[in-house]
């Protein structure tokens, strides 16, 4: 240590002996990674300040590295010292005039953060580098064109808190609904938010199903190893649709360890489901206590005010104006998913720039009518379970999706939900809102209530078969 002129201490010197030390104890690749976005600013009384391009390197840093630091210059000054940061984001930052020389030649070339070393065949003079992470999102999905509703507001906030701030908190989180509820948006909004916000790091978004497909490619090719450095090497790694990882064994086994990769270095990982990991089949057990890990966030169907301000956005990004009482009459016939409020939207639009009709409720019912007997259509197989059982029971179908709470409404809404479970591909979500807006976990603990009734009362067999029996008939009519 030195005291310069202006009394301020000086310990460029005692870092650079503990920066020597560090890299011998950590690997060449990490090295590089980190400290080489880590620059000694100054120096005041028994304090060091570092420089570091972004908030993200920082907190990796704070968290991997910070007790190694700080135990090296403590070991090497005598005395504690303390360690604060400044963010300085520039492109190219000039040497520090501490550095000799000697230090500036040895001292690797400074460029935009990325995680995987050069292929060995690469000069190393070369300028090129080897991008891992590729960014293949809508650009149109983002935080600002998401309609926020309260079957929504819980996930979209979450996503937004790891957009903000990534690899601290709700790590791992897992997004689960029905199809077309918005988690692929919500999923992308989070790579395009980093996109526009950070040019440091970037979201590697990918789907399940390309995730295995690329695995089998590296596999068949013998780039397994490439194939685990483009994934394992990611800052952030989001990955739409696993339930399409049900039954593959070995693409499961190659996420568990990458999973287990990233986790240990605090690197945030994002996923999505069509129903709670605990309803998927031929998954591993130690995979789904990897996804249900952190924070688990579900999406719920959109009430009605919420779907009328969805289409109100759609039109205005549209620029196509339409009358409160048509919008209205759309959302209450369509109450299935936002996707389908878009298609039926669009086709709307469609017609009325193709023929130059302004859309009125006839049109509507007209060029939609063949979408609400499709939407009937998907929801006459719960329907009818519920007429089926509540003729059983000698009730009403509506009973079964009330409020009421006696035995004689609760268990046969019970068994309702487990045949429903049973014989259809609705999840959990899916059926709580058929039986009046339920959560999910009313669902599985129905589901679970009844199984358990089947290994103690074997009564109880005979009677979920006759009404799956019934069921069938009924449909067959």
């Amino acid at each position: 240590m030195f005291v310069m002129s202006n009394g301020t201490q000086d310990y460029s010197l005692f870092w650079k002996e503990s920066l020597a030390a560090i890299r011998k104890e950590i690997s060449e690749q990490e090295y590089l990674t980190w400290f080489n976005r880590l620059t000694y600013e100054t120096s005041k009384p028994n304090e060091i300040v570092f420089s570091v391009p972004s908030k993200f390197i920082q907190d990796q840093i704070k968290q991997r590295y910070l007790k190694t630091i700080s135990a090296s210059l403590q070991n090497l000054a005598g005395s504690d010292i303390d360690i604060s940061f400044i963010i300085k984001k520039t492109s190219e930052k000039s040497l520090p005039s501490s550095e000799t020389a000697e230090t500036a030649v040895s001292r690797p070339k400074q460029e935009h953060f990325n995680p995987l070393p050069a292929p060995s065949s690469t000069s190393a003079n070369s300028t090129s580098k080897l991008k891992i992470i590729t960014n293949n999102t809508n650009p149109s999905y983002s935080f600002d064109s998401f309609v926020v509703g309260d079957n929504s507001s819980f996930a979209f906030n979450a996503c937004l808190a790891i957009a903000k701030n990534p690899g601290t908190t709700y790590n791992p989180c897992l997004i689960y609904g029905g199809v077309g509820l918005g988690k692929t948006h919500l999923l992308q909004s989070i790579s395009n938010y980093l996109a526009q916000n950070n040019s440091e790091i970037e979201a590697h978004y990918v789907t399940a199903e390309t995730f295995t497909n690329e695995f089998i490619e590296s596999v068949g090719d013998r780039k397994t190893q490439q194939f685990k450095n483009k994934y394992r090497k990611a800052d952030i790694l989001l990955i739409d649709d696993i339930h399409f990882l049900q039954g593959k064994s070995s693409t499961q086994e190659e996420l568990f360890h990458t999973f287990n990769d990233l986790y240990e270095s605090n690197r945030q990982m994002v996923f999505t489901c069509d129903r709670p990991v605990s309803e998927l089949k031929d998954l591993t057990a130690r995979l789904k206590s990897r996804f249900e890990r952190g924070l688990n966030v579900d999406l719920q169907p959109p009430d009605l005010e919420t779907r009328i301000a969805i289409l109100k956005k759609k039109c205005q990004q549209q620029n196509y104006p339409m009358k409160d009482d048509v919008l209205t009459y759309i959302c209450e016939s369509i109450n299935t998913n936002v996707r389908d409020l878009e298609s039926s939207l669009t086709k709307l639009i469609a017609y009325s720039n193709l023929l130059n009709k302004e859309i009125s409720l006839d049109i509507v019912r007209e060029q939609l009518k063949n979408a609400y007997s499709l939407n009937r259509e998907q929801s006459v197989a719960i329907e009818t379970i519920q007429r089926v059982v509540a003729e059983y029971f000698n009730l009403s179908y509506i009973e079964l999706r009330g409020k009421k709470r006696t035995r004689a409404v609760s268990l046969p809404r019970q068994i309702s939900m487990y045949i429903s479970r049973k014989i259809t591909d609705y999840s959990t979500t899916e059926i709580g809102y058929e039986f009046g807006g339920r959560d999910h976990t009313t669902v599985m603990h129905a589901c679970q209530r009844i199984e358990g009734l089947l290994q103690s009362d074997p009564g109880m067999e005979n009677i979920i078969q006759k009404l799956i029996r019934s069921i069938h008939s009924y449909k067959s009519h």
